[in-house]
């Protein structure tokens, strides 16, 4: 919070002589008992705050300091009341009222915070689950010789089981599930095995010759 001043060079000049003459010792028997030390530098406005020409007899200048702002005090008296006054420069008075800083609703705010970091868990936990979760659709390039040979293999390796288990060695192609990435789905057995024979044999032919010399591919 920034702190103001309403005082201009030439009214700091005024006030330094006016304290002066305090210092020293003023014959005005009122002020001597209505005007003691400063009991604070700063006076925080948290609700907007008429300013009085004098604090003896209150007489409001027009002028309003705006809420949530700071002034320099310049000096500090009680009227006859025992209210307690600021003069914030050149004759600028403000009854002091005890403010309380506004309260924060921190319950409300950790509510909120909590709230905030729960949906982006919850939006991260979906993205991964997203990413994660089997591509449940696949469209093979094998198509006629192809599509034949692959349809052989799967029927010598799993009788075309996309469920069928031996050891480390899983589903319809009988792939070791490190090809399957934990994804063990029909679309995901497909593209592997696709990946697999592509990558190793070329084609699906190649691949069943193979395996007709050797009883494996």
């Amino acid at each position: 919070m920034k702190v103001k001043s309403i005082l201009t060079k030439s009214i700091a000049v005024a006030a330094f002589a006016v304290a002066g003459v305090a210092a020293l010792g003023t014959t005005n028997h009122d002020a001597q008992a209505a005007v003691v030390k400063n009991d604070a530098d700063v006076y925080n406005v948290y609700t907007s705050t008429k300013v009085y020409k004098n604090y003896k007899k209150p007489v409001a200048t027009g002028q309003v300091l705006e809420a949530n702002t700071s002034w320099k005090v310049i000096k500090t008296a009680y009227d006859k009341d025992g209210h307690k006054w600021y003069d914030l420069g050149k004759n600028q008075w403000v009854k002091v009222v005890k403010h309380h800083a506004p309260v924060v609703n921190t319950t409300s705010q950790n509510n909120a915070a909590a709230q905030t970091q729960s949906q982006t868990q919850t939006q991260t936990q979906s993205s991964q689950a997203v990413s994660q979760a089997p591509q449940t659709s696949y469209t093979s390039n094998a198509t006629g010789s192809e599509a034949a040979a692959k349809a052989w293999i799967a029927g010598q390796e799993s009788g075309g089981s996309y469920a069928a288990r031996n050891g480390q060695y899983v589903g319809k192609y009988q792939l070791s599930a490190s090809y399957l990435n934990g994804d063990y789905s029909a679309a995901n057995q497909e593209r592997a095995a696709d990946n697999y024979v592509t990558s190793r044999y070329g084609s699906w032919t190649a691949a069943k010759s193979f395996w007709q010399a050797n009883g494996w591919y």
